[in-house]
């Protein structure tokens, strides 16, 4: 293998890839880059087993390819190497199987490398008729929800994000069961027989690292997999075996105080109440309407207390105190796009339901927490 190409082109690639890297990989060679060199262009893999990332680099984006050839260079120094490179075009030379040279006109590094022969064969197959969804929009579906999958590994299913599509209509759902997160969109094609899959939180959080302009993003959805293609980008990963809980009972229907009020003004309140707690586990503080008048509060005491008063658009009769997690709360309003929200409540035990007052496709939902 010998060929040179743009540091620029091989570092966008390389991020990408190597967010398939895992600290925890138990097979040495998978602590490994695969490079792939053929007289078609360059493909880069990286993979945890239960992850798999690859990029494909076609030869119009190489400067040049003397032979071809497969070698696996250790994660570890590679990103930086590459980076700090003092020349815009990067050469790289196999010496054996096992060692390669990196070089420019200024500096070289000899790296010992792993045997490619050790390293898994792994399929990344597509379907015929994919999903197709925007990469702008499947990117706010997952920043929207991702934020409230369980980080608890007491119930394995709870720590994904659960997919859901019949026809025309794809659902994206997480809870924590203190928390929960649903988004609604409509797709292009309709799909035929009912999807409902549950991927890691923490590979698709790495997927929507990646997504970053309005590009078709095809999903193709196997039994334990789901695949997804995007540009020259091949991310594919394991899913959860189980099922996911049907949560549609929890989020309630009908509400007995609507709350119309501004996104910032609720948040800044929250935000600055939430200073007198933010060393306690669950940050909590309080929220009372009345005439309204919506107070937030807080108190710790070693430190003290704090008061806030914001006028809100809501029934004379509206009559409430409720306490809740300053943290979820903050976490919830900050996925909301627009400035006008309802706050939907009904009494201090029952759930509290934020949505946008334009857009109903997304709701948060935020279980209360007793005081007493």
């Amino acid at each position: 293998m010998k060929f040179a190409i743009e540091k620029n082109v091989l570092l966008e690639n390389l991020n990408n890839v190597i967010r398939g890297i895992s600290t925890k990989n138990v097979i040495p060679v998978l602590n490994g880059i695969k490079f792939e060199l053929t007289e078609a262009g360059l493909t880069l893999m990286a993979s945890d087993s239960e992850l798999t990332i690859e990029t494909f680099i076609s030869k119009e984006n190489i400067s040049s390819i003397d032979s071809t050839g497969t070698i696996i260079i250790g994660s570890k120094y590679i990103l930086d190497i590459i980076r700090k490179m003092p020349s815009d075009i990067i050469y790289f030379e196999m010496q054996d199987s096992l060692k390669i040279k990196i070089y420019s006109d200024f500096n070289q590094y000899n790296l010992n490398c792993l045997d490619p022969s050790d390293y898994p064969s792994i399929k990344l197959t597509s379907q015929k008729d994919p999903i197709v969804l925007k990469a702008d929009v499947l990117k706010e579906l997952i920043n929207q929800t991702s934020f409230a999958i369980s980080t608890q590994e007491l119930r394995p299913i709870l720590t994904g994000l659960n997919i859901k599509i019949n026809g025309d209509n794809l659902e994206c759902l997480a809870t924590d069961s203190y928390r929960l997160a649903k988004k609604n969109i409509k797709i292009d094609t309709s799909v035929e027989g009912d999807i409902n899959i549950v991927i890691p939180g923490k590979n698709v959080i790495e997927l929507e690292h990646i997504l970053v302009d309005d590009d078709n993003v095809y999903m193709h959805v196997f039994n334990n997999r789901v695949l997804f293609q995007y540009k020259n980008i091949k991310f594919q990963t394991n899913l959860l075996s189980g099922t996911f809980p049907n949560t549609s009972n929890l989020i309630p229907t009908e509400f007995e105080i609507i709350v119309q009020m501004k996104k910032n003004d609720f948040l800044g309140a929250v935000d600055r109440a939430a200073l007198l707690t933010q060393g306690k586990d669950k940050n909590i503080i309080k929220m009372k309407i009345e005439n309204k008048e919506m107070i937030i509060n807080s108190y710790a005491s070693e430190i003290g207390k704090t008061e806030e008063k914001l006028y809100v658009e809501t029934e004379e009769k509206s009559n409430i105190e409720i306490s809740f997690s300053a943290k979820y709360m903050m976490e919830a309003l900050k996925t909301m796009k627009e400035e006008d929200l309802l706050i939907l409540l009904n009494n201090d035990v029952k759930p509290i339901v934020i949505k946008s007052v334009a857009d109903e496709s997304l709701i948060q939902l935020i279980l209360p927490i007793k005081t007493y």
